[in-house]
């Protein structure tokens, strides 16, 4: 703390590449006591402890570059009381602990990549200045005759421009520029918004929203924006939604459709059991994939697992077989993912009890008791069960949700995987007891698993049984949990799409091109024209009844329009043969049908993308200044289009500046 800040870093950085001080041939001297340093500590604590041969004490070299505040007798006085080695361990503490905070500092110091906001040293001698310097550097020199007068060193000392807030207010005017292009590009037309809420990686709860309007014939979804939220319910969403088209100058009027957080396939994940389920799926592969040393063992008793199995002519052998496979881990936006997660951890399963039981076995460690929980747990025939069943309920729902994860719905498609979905669900649940038995039976018996008896009491011996039935494992397996957890899925297929919205959704389907226009219905459509009253009039309805008659005949008769797939097709073939003036009010049908917000996989996209910029490395960004970034990296293609006078103009008038671009 006695250099300069602008080098303080630098001094860190020295530190850390040389590396604690552990004169490990030294002879250490007996204290008072007659104990003395033991060098084997090195080795258990190799990143951070270090040795002053002076003082004869220990010191954190970590607690040292990075010191909280408070007392921390590690980074001032020293630690020499040798007989008591578990103050070592101690001072490590929990992952939350000040020693675990600094050694995160080191790790990010040295893992530095040069983005403008991780606080890079923008000295003039240093050699990774952050993204935003080395590209305007980057610039002068390409353009040496343009730029080079005016940037960098050869700019007037007070209008650099290369100051944190200027960087800012550089990407508020992209922003503001990038928003008002999509109000533009929206113009009058009828949108719908799509809106999902997630915690980013402050514990911030972030609402994202997304426009869905039609351009063209075709489907566009723009982000706006996010919106911090102190809570989740209905009405702070309503309130913040409110305020946020209030800001923008959007019209409720405007709006045909909202959707939010929609077409999940987890909801059995409600059932504690399940619940607890995904929970020990995530501990599992937080300490089997959390290290690569980890992730080797993993491979390698895999690789003994296959080799013996072909050996006993067990595994067919060919190319493409018996690849190297790895514990997945469940992705946020992706459903299909907690499938893949649970078929893969099905497969390891011998292979991740091992890693396990060697993490359990390591007392250097610092998973070692978590991975002993979590042996107990998969041991137990009550995991198998659960394990198989939520494999098997999203395989029928992972090509649902696959479906609705599409940007292009395909909303004919989509109902039919509905339909499918709750015939396959209740089929499951009346005839698909026994082969769930078996399966989980043939598991646990190839992992020495004990079964379970069904007609054995759950409750164990000498405990009162007023009921045999009820207390059987049978009772508590199939009724409390398998039954339960389908009757979950198949509840939230049916909050879903209920009888309005699967009505709704099947005069859409009419609307298909497909099979020269199969699915038409002319009473079904005018139906869908009901569900928007303040779109069609009674006498619009009735103007409806006559332009569906004339369109179908000239759509079925004309070659243009025989080899459509979709209604996202069809829209853009009426507008490229000048129907939709033709055919207004079916064109208009064609509009709300396809703003319509089936689900909200595109927003979900838009978290993946917030990940990327508030990172653990830098989670104090502020609300505002996440937005803007979010915004210019989302929409890069509308960023593009935008000249750079525009962007200059909108930057000058933001605040008074001392001199013009």
């Amino acid at each position: 703390m006695d250099y300069h800040p602008n080098v303080r870093n630098q001094v860190r950085r020295a530190y850390l590449q040389n590396g604690p001080c552990q004169p490990k041939n030294h002879k250490f001297p007996n204290s008072r006591k007659g104990r003395k340093f033991n060098h084997s500590w090195f080795k258990a604590h190799e990143y951070w402890l270090e040795y002053s041969i002076s003082k004869d004490r220990v010191y954190c070299l970590c607690c040292y570059l990075f010191k909280s505040s408070g007392a921390n007798n590690f980074a001032d006085e020293g630690f020499c009381t040798w007989s008591k080695k578990s103050r070592l361990q101690v001072h490590v503490g929990d992952i939350n602990s000040a020693h675990n905070e600094a050694r995160k500092a080191c790790e990010d110091l040295l893992d530095e990549k040069g983005l403008a906001f991780r606080g890079n040293d923008e000295g003039d001698d240093s050699a990774n200045r952050g993204n935003f310097l080395e590209i305007l550097a980057w610039l002068g020199n390409i353009n040496v005759e343009d730029l080079q007068p005016y940037i960098m060193e050869n700019a007037p000392k007070n209008l650099k421009l290369t100051s944190p807030d200027v960087q800012k207010d550089i990407t508020s005017a992209f922003s503001f520029e990038i928003i008002a292009a999509i109000i533009r590009d929206i113009g009058d037309s009828f949108f719908s918004i799509l809106v999902d809420e997630s915690k980013d990686i402050s514990s911030k709860e972030q609402m994202a929203i997304v426009l869905r309007y039609v351009k063209e014939g075709r489907v566009i979804e723009r982000f706006f924006g996010i919106e911090h939220v102190a809570t989740t319910n209905a009405l702070s969403l309503k309130k913040t939604i409110t305020n946020f088209f209030s800001r923008h100058n959007l019209s409720f009027s405007q709006l045909r459709g909202q959707g939010y957080d929609g077409a999940k396939n987890m909801k059995a994940k409600k059932d504690p059991e399940i619940k607890d389920l995904f929970s020990l799926v995530t501990c599992v592969t937080n300490v089997v994939g959390g290290s690569p040393k980890r992730l080797e063992i993993l491979r390698k008793i895999k690789g003994a697992e296959i080799s013996e199995a072909l050996s006993n002519n067990e595994l067919e052998t060919g190319r493409g077989l018996n690849q190297e496979s790895n514990l997945k881990r469940a992705a946020d936006t992706r459903w299909g993912s907690h499938q893949n997660t649970l078929i893969s951890l099905i497969n390891l399963y011998s292979a991740v009890m091992g890693v396990l039981r060697s993490v359990s076995k390591d007392k250097t460690s610092d998973k070692r008791f978590e991975a002993r929980g979590i042996l107990v747990h998969m041991k137990l025939y009550n995991f198998s069960f659960r394990l198989h069943l939520m494999k098997n309920i999203m395989g029928v729902t992972n090509d649902l949700s696959e479906a609705l994860q599409r940007k292009y719905q395909d909303i004919v498609n989509a109902m039919k995987l509905v339909r499918i979905c709750k015939t396959r669900l209740q089929e499951m649940r009346d005839n698909g007891w026994n082969d769930l038995l078996s399966e989980v039976s043939s598991f646990c018996e190839q992992h020495k698993i004990k079964v379970v008896c069904m007609n054995d009491s759950s409750l164990g011996k000498g405990r009162a049984k007023r009921n045999v039935q009820e207390n059987s494992n049978e009772h508590k397996y199939r009724i409390g949990i398998f039954n339960a957890v389908i009757d979950l899925q198949l509840r939230e297929l049916n909050d879903r799409f209920t009888e309005t919205t699967t009505e709704l959704l099947l005069c859409v389907a009419c609307l298909c091109p497909s099979d020269s226009f199969a699915s038409f219905d002319k009473d079904m459509l005018k139906r869908l024209a009901e569900f928007y009253p303040k779109d069609f009039s009674e006498i619009d309805i009735v103007l409806l009844d006559g332009q569906l008659q004339n369109y179908i005949m000239d759509v079925r008769t004309s070659t243009e329009f025989s080899s459509l797939n979709g209604i996202t097709d069809l829209a853009r073939k009426m507008v490229e043969t000048k129907k939709d003036k033709v055919y207004s009010k079916v064109y208009l049908l064609l509009t709300l049908a396809l703003i319509l917000p089936v689900a909200t996989a595109s927003v979900e996209r838009l978290f993946s993308a917030m990940k990327i910029l508030k990172t653990r490395l830098h989670n104090r960004m502020g609300d505002e200044w996440l937005n803007d970034c979010l915004l210019a990296y989302v929409e890069k293609v509308i960023m593009d289009s935008i000249v750079n006078d525009i962007i200059m103009n909108r930057f000058q008038i933001m605040k008074p500046r001392k001199g013009r671009l």
